[in-house]
């Protein structure tokens, strides 16, 4: 990864849905929904509380996780698009098996 996010800030690479047709209606790539689920590529350093302290943060490069539908700022890097966004935008860690 060419960039390294600062503070409690993550990148995350979009997971794609899988395309359902229902009925033989193809619906166009403008009207779906942006997907929720992505998978970490980059963490940042955490953040500091009032004290000065380092609080580390609670997910890790790799995880697959769920964020907010409209969160994040989207960023293109090597051709591939990714979010940045702080930490406590992501909802939930996606646990498998």
């Amino acid at each position: 990864m060419q960039i390294k996010p600062l503070a409690d800030r993550v990148i995350i690479r979009p997971l794609e849905e899988v395309e359902v047709k229902k009925g033989g209606i193809i619906i166009p790539d403008t009207a779906k929904e942006k997907p929720m689920e992505g998978e970490i590529m980059e963490i940042g350093s955490g953040r500091l509380n009032d004290d000065g302290k380092k609080i580390p943060l609670e997910v890790n490069k790799g995880d697959r996780v769920l964020y907010g539908k409209y969160t994040g700022t989207e960023v293109s890097i090597g051709g591939e698009e990714y979010l940045i966004m702080r930490e406590a935008d992501i909802l939930a860690v996606v646990k498998r098996g």
